[in-house]
């Protein structure tokens, strides 16, 4: 079974918590205690009925405002696939959180109020998406019970939506009408709206074609882990674990490493269950090589033919997430790329961006809390990199203040 991570993102209120929810409880995903407790504190609340979007706003400041802030990771499974959910916020003020929900995610599903219809959030959270390039997109147009299930309110959200997302980079969209609170279209489809011909929200969810989304053509295999166990009976093993990040891996591969620029083949690839046949993303494995070569973390293993860009110039869009300092050109920053870790300097901001209007604001001297921009940083190493858009593992970095440790921006390489 693969697997589907998937990120909702959504104004306040505009019912992603309660989604969540409603896909756990008629899918059955949920322990009879967990449904009990819900059960109980809708009821000392004082709500009519039950509140399943409790199921995921766990901090009591969440509760008592009715808002999500943190990012919640909720696991659930049908026969066909199984789910990770990363129910965002949705307001402007957690734009960092939602970036960290959104970036590993296959699919997104942005929840807009068919009362309220297209707003500026709903704008922002359909641009971070395709910013961070998410494959998929679903509109999921939610408290349709509110407008009688309007289908004609259904159609002037999906024009007005379609005529915004022209200026996007959105290569899959879908709407779909739901009723998150009654569970119209969510599992199953709904009686309430005839009219509408697609399928329900869980369908789409197990069907959509995942396979192709990785990059399978550009190997990368960046070295995490040199294996050379200790105990006799291995003393000749040496292997080099780590994720795929693009391409297949098939023993007898000829491949380079990076930055020694040696060719050798794949002797034999081993993981945790034994060997086998072929890897491909997001496989964890462990590679044997036929000859004897210097490589240590942070390498990278690729085709003779087909090379990553080795650079210590990169350009990049940064979503900054600290509070206590800015993005300012001079900064010294420590940049962490696949396994590889080196220190940076910001060579220039270039723009801001303004991530309602798209408008680009040239005069900019800094990025604060929640920023975006494009901004050249100077690395003290060469980092073998591509383009966010072609491999969103070897195309995306974080960056780490180096007095406190602690992870103050993300990054996709242009």
């Amino acid at each position: 079974m693969d697997i589907l991570r998937f990120a909702t993102a959504g104004s306040v209120d505009d019912g992603k918590s309660t989604l969540i929810g409603r896909l756990l409880f008629d899918s059955k995903a949920i322990f009879e205690d967990q449904l009990e407790a819900v059960e109980r504190t809708s009821r000392d609340r004082g709500t009519e009925y039950t509140d399943l979007s409790l199921l995921t706003d766990g901090l009591r400041a969440e509760r008592e405002q009715g808002i999500t802030i943190d990012v919640a990771y909720r696991y659930f499974a049908t026969p066909k696939r199984k789910f990770i959910i990363a129910d965002t916020p949705g307001h402007i003020q957690y734009t960092r959180n939602m970036v960290t929900g959104a970036s590993t995610a296959d699919l997104a599903i942005i929840l807009i109020d068919a009362r309220k219809g297209v707003l500026e959030q709903s704008r922002r959270h359909a641009f971070l998406t395709t910013l961070l390039r998410v494959p998929h997109l679903v509109l999921a147009v939610n408290k349709m019970d509110l407008v009688d299930y309007s289908e004609e309110r259904f159609e002037e959200i999906r024009e007005e939506f379609t005529s915004f997302a022209s200026k996007l980079n959105a290569s899959d969209l879908t709407f779909i009408p739901i009723s998150a609170l009654h569970g119209d279209n969510v599992v199953s489809r709904s009686e309430n709206m005839p009219w509408y011909q697609g399928t329900s929200l869980l369908h789409h969810l197990e069907n959509v074609h995942i396979a192709s989304d990785r990059n399978l053509v550009d190997v990368r295999f960046p070295v995490q882990y040199v294996i050379r166990p200790h105990k006799t009976e291995f003393h000749d093993y040496r292997g080099y674990a780590g994720q795929v990040a693009g391409g297949v891996l098939k023993p007898g591969d000829e491949v380079m490493h990076l930055p020694s620029g040696m060719a050798t083949r794949i002797a034999a690839i081993d993981t945790f269950d034994g060997p086998v046949d072929e890897a491909f993303p997001p496989m964890a494995v462990t590679l044997r090589f036929e000859d004897d070569i210097d490589i240590s973390r942070g390498d990278m293993i690729c085709r003779p033919n087909n090379q990553p860009l080795a650079t210590q110039e990169i350009d990049a869009m940064i979503c900054w997430m600290a509070d206590s300092v800015k993005l300012r050109p001079r900064a010294k920053l420590t940049i962490k790329h696949t396994t590889r870790t080196a220190r940076a300097l910001v060579k220039d901001l270039h723009y801001r961006l303004d991530v309602n209007t798209l408008h680009r604001d040239e005069t900019a001297a800094e990025l604060s809390l929640n920023e975006i921009g494009r901004v050249s940083l100077r690395i003290t190493q060469p980092l073998f990199v591509d383009d966010y858009a072609r491999n969103r593992l070897t195309g995306g970095f974080i960056l780490i203040d180096e007095a406190s440790n602690g992870t103050v921006g993300a990054g996709m390489i242009l």
